[in-house]
């Protein structure tokens, strides 16, 4: 989270889960009532991982879809990134 801090984008685990099995969900909040929830996936045609959205649009619905998930998976780690522009930064290898 190291590359988040140089780029001023605060991030913050709001939820442990498993230190060996859990997976995790990344939250972007946008600071204004939406916000965007992410998941790891892969990519069906080259079988690369990357983030998927999971849930997007107001911050109740993606608090919601996030809640059902931890319901499911008590193991799941939740990192909440704040962000007015909407970088996330997922995109580079190695960010988490």
């Amino acid at each position: 989270m190291r590359r988040l801090s140089l780029a001023d984008i605060p991030a913050f685990v709001v939820a442990r889960g498993d230190a060996d099995a859990g997976a995790v969900l990344v939250k972007l909040n946008l600071l204004d009532g939406s916000a965007t929830l992410y998941h790891r996936g892969f990519d069906l045609e080259t079988g690369a991982r990357i983030w998927d959205v999971l849930a997007q649009g107001a911050e109740a619905d993606v608090d919601a879809a996030l809640t059902k998930q931890r319901s499911f998976d008590p193991d799941l780690w939740v990192i909440e990134l704040e962000d007015r522009a909407g970088r996330h930064m997922l995109d580079q290898e190695g960010l988490l």
